[in-house]
């Protein structure tokens, strides 16, 4: 990703909303060495914020309501989440929660987009997003899965002002010429049950080294892989059913 900080279109924070709570915490600190720490929103609920260093990097929290699913959450930096969630709309989108302040941290949506993938809107106030970008232990890119590209490239770029470059076998989202994720096609290799979703990609030292970890605590989705032209690449599941991606963090995405 060669965005290196919180830029407005472009994403900002990740969240988990976990089953179980303490052993996410420690399944993270094993593989990124994440310190579950004071933070924006720092007890609301559960809500930890995990830190490399004094960078504040990802949050893990419970889940709230009952059809919550496991799983990680991309938020989006906007200028005005209001204005974002009416464009969103507009757009063929859905609103799922929101937008509210988070006392004066930030003011927060949740809104789905017409493929159904879940995404979060984050109007920073005191709290910008994430401290570091890009290192080991530190969000990357940021990829959406999807059954219909032509539609997400339509509502992406109307809503957050991407560009979107459509290569053979994969679309590249960028912002300003600075790319941060792509777009893959939902093909019938994906079980019907799948639903659209946004997948947050970590960056690690040894690819390999990180699967193994996840292999005696967790799930391999996909196993190392060594993109042509590209990063080395792995998928993964935590404990709990979380899926994410890793890839080698001196590699070029």
């Amino acid at each position: 990703m060669k965005l290196d900080a919180p830029v407005t279109g472009g994403p900002c924070w990740v969240e988990l909303g976990t089953s179980d709570l303490d052993a996410a915490q420690r399944f993270y600190t094993r593989l990124f060495g994440w310190r579950p720490g004071s933070g924006p929103r720092q007890g609301a609920g559960g809500y930890t914020v995990a830190h490399l260093g004094e960078a504040a990097v990802a949050a893990l929290a419970p889940l709230y309501q009952p059809s919550q699913p496991v799983a990680w959450n991309v938020s989006f930096a906007v200028a005005d989440a209001d204005a974002t969630v009416r464009e969103v709309t507009a757009a063929g989108g859905t609103t799922l929660f929101g937008p509210v302040d988070v006392s004066d941290v930030g003011r927060l949506a949740v809104a789905a987009d017409p493929g159904g993938a879940v995404f979060q809107l984050w109007q920073a106030g005191t709290f910008p997003g994430a401290g570091l970008f890009n290192a080991p232990g530190a969000l990357g890119w940021v990829e959406l899965f999807t059954r219909d590209p032509g539609q997400a490239v339509a509502f992406y770029t109307r809503v957050f002002g991407w560009s979107a470059d459509a290569g053979e076998r994969y679309t590249r989202w960028a912002l300003d010429g600075d790319g941060f994720g792509g777009m893959v096609t939902m093909d019938d290799k994906f079980p019907p049950e799948v639903p659209a979703h946004w997948l947050p990609y970590f960056a690690v030292e040894d690819v390999d080294a990180a699967t193994a970890v996840v292999q005696r605590h967790g799930t391999v989705l996909m196993v190392p892989t060594s993109v042509p032209d590209g990063p080395r690449i792995a998928v993964l599941r935590d404990p709990q059913g979380a899926m994410f991606g890793v890839y080698r963090a001196d590699d070029e995405r």
